[in-house]
């Protein structure tokens, strides 16, 4: 499925994409954990939503210390998802339906268990093997403090000393993450090679593209240097961090971009957590990144000022490049968007609101699954169940992400809902979402899935969503309001009492009208 001559516009500048995390998806096995077969079987639901394109999350061999973001072979697939002959089955079946496939890739560092760290393990200091990844010698007399003061980005240092294969105290070794997630030296040809070698792999095998983990990590500064300021929160801001955003990144991707280019309609997404519009805007030059995430409109509050700086800012910072802009207001990192905007009625009503602004402005729309059931966050998880490393890491005080990674529930009227055909799922589904199955929504017409597919199916036929562009139009302090060049106007009320809508046809709103009125916590479409 790529992009043929007649096509001028690549099929992803207006894509929805779906990401799906496999674990929490649907099990086609019974051993409680989704995997690729539960997405193959589930792809009619999937065509059925309208949307255009899977991001699967990582699927690769891994010990699962970290979700598979842990990978130890980048060029298998992990028999907890069904194998290599799934991955391919999965992406025959859902060209079928011309649903594109990307997949999650992850170029910041590998598995402790992968063989090439293994094999740095037991050669010793100063080997080339040990040149794959960052090695250093420990600072004072005896090398029992870490090279440098960067903190992981699950709590601790961001180093761990190992035993040499003489059995005294040796090295430190560089981790961001977990220590099971060692970084990759990319200034090592080796590194470099291998990572082409992974994305022909599977470009050959039909994906379509891939998903960036860490798009803003891989380069590090020249003497690793203190940070200034240590700041141990786990998705951190600051645009100076020495361990992100180092301009060495920039020759990384042009690299990347031209192994992509040899399969025409191939596309790469950047995981890039970067707050200055320019910088940010550098990822998505014309020989790098096609898209990058921006995460603005995910973290922002339902404030009509803040949705409206989140949105300008988010085209500010593509549009000097000629990029395309992505939204989204979830994923498998953030809490979900219901509990955010306060969680209950109010909560789901302000997410069915924000999904149609988010389908009305241009560029590429990524849906969390779950998203489209209007699930929130769980957050009182048993304290036996929690998986994410930062709940170990942080000593039991932070309880990580594991609330918005709960699997979907899809039929019945108990858990686990038809996710798995065993007992119970990976993590537990709250009983109270039986109101929520994929299968009491589809009986609903009102239903938050039937919005998003209403939704989907104007955003991909309607020409008013054609054209790209935004216009801002004159509204009060609490509303927003925005026009496409092509005729359809996007309204959100985030006051406090109804309000008027504009002149037009009235082709969809996010909840029941107040006597033709606009009420608060909800949108609307016309033309």
């Amino acid at each position: 499925m790529t992009v043929s001559p007649a096509e001028s516009t690549p099929w992803w500048k207006s894509a929805v994409f779906y990401q799906v995390y496999p674990r929490s998806f649907a099990d086609s096995d019974g051993d409680g954990v989704g995997d690729l077969g539960g997405i193959r079987e589930r792809l009619g639901y999937l065509e059925q939503l309208g949307v255009d394109a899977l991001w699967i999350c990582p699927v690769m061999r891994s010990p699962m210390a970290d979700g598979g973001y842990d990978v130890a072979d980048p060029r298998d697939i992990d028999p907890l998802f069904g194998g290599l002959a799934a991955m391919e089955e999965l992406i025959a079946a859902a060209h079928e339906r011309r649903i594109r496939v990307t997949m999650d890739l992850v170029p910041n560092h590998t598995s402790s268990e992968h063989a090439w760290f293994r094999a740095a393990l037991a050669a010793g200091p100063g080997s080339p093997e040990r040149a794959r990844y960052i090695f250093r010698d420990g600072r004072g007399a005896d090398g029992s403090e870490p090279p440098n003061n960067w903190p992981s980005i699950f709590r601790g240092p961001a180093w761990t000393r190992i035993v040499e294969p003489d059995g005294r105290p040796g090295q430190w070794y560089l981790h961001i993450f977990a220590a099971e997630q060692p970084d990759l030296n990319w200034e090592n040809p080796d590194v470099v090679a291998d990572f082409e070698q992974t994305l022909r792999f599977w470009l050959d095998r039909g994906v379509d593209g891939f998903r960036i983990d860490v798009a803003h990590g891989m380069a590090k500064p020249p003497g690793l240097p203190d940070m200034a300021k240590v700041d141990t929160k786990m998705l951190v801001h600051d645009d100076h961090d020495p361990r992100f955003n180092n301009p060495g990144v920039h020759d990384i991707h042009r690299r990347i971009r031209k192994v992509i280019d040899e399969y025409p309609g191939a596309v790469s997404i950047g995981e890039v957590w970067v707050d200055d519009n320019v910088r940010f805007g550098e990822y998505v030059r014309p020989d790098e990144l096609h898209l990058a995430f921006n995460f603005r409109l995910a973290e922002t509050s339902f404030e009509a000022a803040d949705i409206r700086d989140a949105v300008e800012n988010s085209l500010a910072a593509v549009a000097p490049v000629g990029a395309t802009p992505t939204w989204t207001l979830s994923n498998h990192d953030i809490e979900r968007e219901v509990t955010r905007y306060g969680g209950g009625a109010p909560g789901v009503a302000r997410a069915r609101a924000m999904a149609l602004l988010e389908l009305a402005l241009p560029g590429v729309v990524f849906v969390y699954n779950g998203a489209e059931l209007g699930l929130p966050n769980v957050d009182d998880l048993p304290d036996e169940v929690l998986q994410d490393p930062v709940w170990e890491r942080s000593g039991h005080t932070e309880r990580g992400r594991d609330g918005c990674r709960v699997p979907l529930p899809w039929s019945g009227t108990a858990p686990p809902f038809g996710f798995t055909g065993g007992e119970q799922s990976w993590l537990p589904i709250p009983a109270e979402w039986a109101d929520r199955t994929v299968e009491a929504q589809l009986a609903q017409p009102g239903s938050v899935l039937a919005l998003y597919r209403t939704a989907l199916e104007l955003r991909r036929t309607r020409p008013e969503f054609a054209a790209d562009g935004l216009e801002w139009l004159d509204g009060n302090a609490d509303t927003v309001t925005v026009r496409r060049p092509g005729g359809l106007t996007c309204v959100l009320n985030a006051s406090n009492a109804p309000i008027a809508l504009p002149e037009g046809e009235l082709l969809l709103a996010s909840g029941p009208l107040a006597d033709g009125a606009l009420p608060p916590d909800t949108a609307a479409w016309l033309v």
